[in-house]
């Protein structure tokens, strides 16, 4: 009953999902967006044109269906989809773009035959339920690919390439790599805004200005520019002008938080989502490109994780707040701590993230920094 573009990847696939919405937006497209989790309310993983579904719209739902709903044993996850569809479809979107939850293959939304697929990438997330190799975890985030469906892969990867190469060609599902078809020419990263260069297969150069500024954005704006190529290609209006201005203004048009959020000044203090080895390995490495006089982490994750693989990845020379996120699948703060400290990362363990917070803000200095990450659940109760 609605037009969509669907949307997976182990990291990315938020950020690339709000860019793309807030272009078919700024274009003067209805728009809805559908993405999780959520940080502070429910109602932000249901969007359209930026605004979140209304709270009545939410119980109206639930009071109609929750009869049927609870005797098919729906989960959480699944109610919320079910939500977000029956909501676009009734307030008659021109386009949703749609974010799976995990994986691609069985997740919840991947009922939809969206007019384009994109998988951002593939690197280590989740393995306990989507495989512990890079194929098995492709192989799942190639579920989406549908027949005579375009598809779009941010990200080549030795491991990954063939798997969805050959998924495309199974489902005669054209296929591009936005790696292949744009390059990079330059990039400066400022403290609110990433300065982008970039030129495609054709020579058509672009500059471009986002909002979003970890350097990791980089590749989601490839991933993005080359979706809109193949949505152009379909018929869709998305002028240039309006694409680079919706690029400038992605946060306060769809409302996006958490992707490195700057919540203070001296001290310098960051927030970002980034919860597995890849992403975190992005977001220390742009840590590196700050001066600061020393380095403060608030960080804490959820029980899945494989510690070995993420801390390794931390700086000895930091000063460590451990605490755990007030959900049952809070990595104990203890646990925690023991484990940093085989890697040489020391600190103190804190009964909630709110009191870590606060006890980096209280013990650093003006020209410190302070970086608050780990697991999406801790920058929720961050910010």
């Amino acid at each position: 009953k609605f037009k969509s573009v669907h949307i997976a990847g182990t990291n990315g696939k938020g950020s690339t999902s709000h860019m793309l919405a807030a272009i078919f937006q700024q274009c003067g497209y209805k728009t809805g967006l559908y993405t999780s989790p959520h940080l502070k309310d429910f109602r932000e993983r249901i969007r359209i044109n930026g605004a979140m579904i209304s709270e009545e719209a939410v119980i109206h739902f639930v009071e109609k269906y929750k009869e049927e709903v609870m005797k098919i044993g729906c989960s959480f996850f699944e109610w919320s989809v079910g939500l977000a569809f029956d909501f676009f479809s009734r307030e008659a979107v021109d386009i949703a773009v749609i974010e799976t939850g995990l994986g691609g293959r069985l997740d919840s939304t991947n009922v939809i035959t969206p007019l384009l697929s994109v998988i951002t990438n593939v690197s280590y997330d989740h393995t306990e339920m989507l495989g512990d190799t890079l194929e098995k975890i492709a192989f799942e985030k190639a579920g989406i690919i549908k027949p005579n469906v375009p598809v779009v892969i941010g990200e080549r990867h030795p491991d990954t390439d063939e798997v969805f190469a050959h998924a495309s060609q199974e489902r005669h599902a054209p296929i591009s790599f936005a790696q292949d078809e744009w390059k990079f020419i330059s990039s400066i990263y400022q403290e609110n805004s990433l300065l982008l260069q970039l030129e495609d297969f054709r020579c058509d150069r672009w500059t471009v200005t986002s909002d979003l500024v970890g350097s990791y954005q980089e590749k989601n704006v490839l991933t993005v520019l080359e979706a809109i190529r193949k949505l152009k290609g379909l018929g869709w209006q998305l002028e240039k002008e309006e694409i680079l201005n919706a690029l400038k203004n992605v946060k306060g048009l769809t409302g996006l938080r958490g992707r490195w959020d700057i919540l203070a000044h001296q001290p310098l203090t960051i927030t970002d989502v980034a919860h597995n080895e890849a992403g975190l390995g992005y977001a220390l490495e742009q840590l590196k490109t700050y001066s600061f006089k020393h380095l403060h982490l608030v960080i804490g994750f959820v029980k899945e994780k494989e510690l070995d693989k993420i801390l390794k990845l931390f700086p000895k020379n930091a000063t460590y707040y451990f605490c755990a996120p007030d959900i049952p699948r809070g990595l104990n703060v203890n646990i925690l701590k023991e484990a940093a400290l085989a890697y040489g990362l020391t600190g103190e363990a804190y009964h909630s993230v709110q009191a870590a917070f606060a006890a980096a803000k209280k013990q650093a200095s003006p020209d410190d920094l302070i970086y608050v990450g780990g697991s999406t659940f801790v920058v929720s109760e961050a910010i």
